[in-house]
């Protein structure tokens, strides 16, 4: 099946159970187990300039708002 949009598709199968279930079983987005997009900002689910370090999981600018409450200092 070819379709100009996903949307399209489920709209016609919707009266196809049997072929519904397949379509979404082969259509679905796999997860992923690697890579940048995995690791994700645990306040604001950003995956852009993610900090590991230290257990830290957060993007660098929920780590600028939230260092010094959590004891980090500014380095000159």
């Amino acid at each position: 099946m070819t379709y100009s949009s996903h949307k399209k598709a489920l709209k016609q199968l919707r009266n196809k159970p049997d072929k519904l279930k397949k379509f979404l079983k082969h259509n679905a987005p796999k997860e992923r187990t690697t890579g940048q997009s995995r690791l994700r900002c645990r306040r604001c689910l950003r995956s852009g300039a993610y900090i590991g370090k230290y257990g830290l999981n957060l993007c660098r600018q929920c780590f600028r708002e939230i260092a010094p409450k959590i004891g980090f200092k500014k380095f000159h």
